[in-house]
């Protein structure tokens, strides 16, 4: 088992930035890494459609003895992973959530988060604001529609309508720190970073990182030996 890959999801290539972080801490284990490219993106789908989707990914990972499973989505996490934890109790499930805690945590006072419809909405991005922004924080929720899609499909030009469309409101607002609440958004983070100076970018790959180590260590299912790991990758486009 302890040989066993370790599963990574995503609506498409932006996982690619959570497993590239695991990979740095963890470069023996096998992975498997699955862009749900075909069904991308998930950030506008209802939820039973969205749940549906995953729950194939899920099965198609456990069918290949996965011990531990990273949502790498935001909004599949913030909108499913309790449900799955529930249905897969023998799993591990690591999710990808907002990374407002360490925003509030360090004290920025305009903290800007950019995310997909879906999260922005969530009741989980609502709890992690509730739980953690101080008294003297102002926090923005920017719903990014249709940018995770550009990203996945490389379209530039769209990329920087949609930037000039959410983030030209903020820039007289003293904004310090942008939290990417969408995996796909730290591929154009060095275009984000161009309409503020001196801001601090966040995202929660670092902490999922973390967390799979933790958890592979608790439940005793480190790679036992020593040599570097293999990586498999899906894309639902392509691998029919």
């Amino acid at each position: 088992m302890n040989n066993n890959y370790i599963g990574v999801l995503d609506s498409g290539i932006g996982g690619l930035t959570t497993l590239k972080e695991i990979k740095k801490i963890l470069p023996n284990e096998n992975y498997i890494f699955y862009a749900d490219s075909k069904n991308n993106p998930y950030g506008e789908k209802p939820i039973k459609e969205l749940h549906s989707i995953v729950k194939n990914i899920v099965d198609y990972f456990i069918n290949k003895k996965v011990k531990l499973i990273v949502i790498a989505c935001n909004t599949a996490t913030t909108r499913l992973i309790h449900k799955l934890r529930k249905e897969y109790p023998n799993m591990i499930f690591i999710g990808t959530e907002p990374a407002i805690k360490v925003a509030c945590d360090n004290n920025y006072k305009n903290i800007l988060v950019l995310g997909t419809p879906s999260t922005i909405k969530s009741k989980r991005t609502s709890i992690l604001i509730k739980d953690y922004k101080k008294e003297h924080q102002n926090i923005y929720l920017v719903a990014c529609e249709g940018l995770a899609n550009a990203i996945e499909t490389k379209n530039n030009s769209q990329i920087n309508k949609l930037l000039d469309k959410y983030l030209n409101p903020y820039i007289n607002k003293n904004i310090d720190s942008i939290v990417l609440a969408c995996t796909h958004y730290p591929i154009i983070k060095n275009k984000i970073k161009k309409y503020f100076s001196n801001i601090k970018i966040i995202d929660g790959n670092k902490g999922v990182a973390k967390q799979v180590k933790y958890q592979l260590e608790k439940n005793n299912l480190l790679k036992a030996n020593k040599r570097k790991g293999k990586t498999i990758i899906i894309n639902s486009k392509l691998n029919k």
